[in-house]
């Protein structure tokens, strides 16, 4: 018995016990196998052209072409279809975003969207290292790779820690680097969250993607060497063009 058509796939190419398959997902499979033949950059057919190829209605070729889009294999260009290039492997670590990017060949970058100052909440208190009612900054950008918009990240952190925020900080760069190097603060160790929801209206506007595009959102809570909380950053990864990669040893 074959179960595995490729090694990390699904066990038997995801067909059930009974055998049988739903009209789209065998469609999907065929358009899969002329992803793979295309290759990166390659444009499909149009909707009209695979539907009568595979001799669906065009509504079930879109169910296949939407989930091979959800999935990350395809990407759309103008009014076609164009097979996507690999999904970016971000490492759950402390490194940063700029970091993880540049180890795939590829050129991080972001574009400020707002950066403000408010009293501190108090339940955004202690996870920043601020009293209630201090000032805190809001940071939030749009996260680039080679020009392409894949994420939004927001950053709170106490002004007390980063007063010069809004003067000596380049938002384009990593907010890591600019902490070591010009404060000389090191980040110590970090709590992280992911999970995956639907972006907001507004955000799938900022990142680019239709609203039921599911993302990835990961919460992180930092803390510097000596322990003291840093930073709180909510950040949303495209889900077709990121994955999540981390090491783990036996503990003990």
């Amino acid at each position: 018995m074959n179960y595995l058509s490729t090694p990390g796939g699904p066990v038997r190419s995801g067909v059930p016990e009974h055998g049988r398959v739903p009209k789209y997902y065998a469609v999907k499979a065929k358009l899969a196998l002329v992803v793979d033949e295309l290759g990166e950059g390659g444009l499909l057919p149009t909707e009209r052209e695979l539907a009568v190829r595979y001799e669906v209605s065009r509504e079930t070729l879109r169910q296949a072409l939407r989930e091979l889009l959800l999935e990350g294999r395809v990407r759309r260009q103008g009014r076609g279809t164009v097979v996507a290039g690999p999904k970016l492997e971000q490492p759950l670590s402390l490194a940063s975003y700029t970091e993880g990017v540049r180890r795939q060949g590829l050129r991080p970058g972001r574009g400020l969207i707002s950066l403000d100052r408010f009293p501190c909440p108090d339940a955004l208190a202690p996870e920043v290292g601020a009293e209630p009612g201090d000032p805190v900054w809001h940071m939030e950008r749009v996260l680039l790779a080679d020009d392409e918009r894949v994420g939004l990240e927001s950053t709170y952190v106490s002004e007390a820690r980063v007063p010069r925020l809004n003067t000596d900080f380049d938002p384009d760069s990593s907010f890591y680097a600019y902490l070591h190097d010009r404060l000389g603060i090191t980040f110590g160790d970090a709590d992280e969250r992911i999970e995956t929801v639907l972006a907001t209206p507004r955000e799938a506007l900022l990142v680019g993607t239709p609203p039921a595009l599911p993302m990835l959102l990961l919460h992180r809570l930092s803390r510097d060497t000596s322990g003291r909380p840093l930073e709180r950053v909510r950040t949303l990864y495209r889900g077709d063009r990121f994955s999540f990669t981390a090491h783990l040893g036996r503990q003990g």
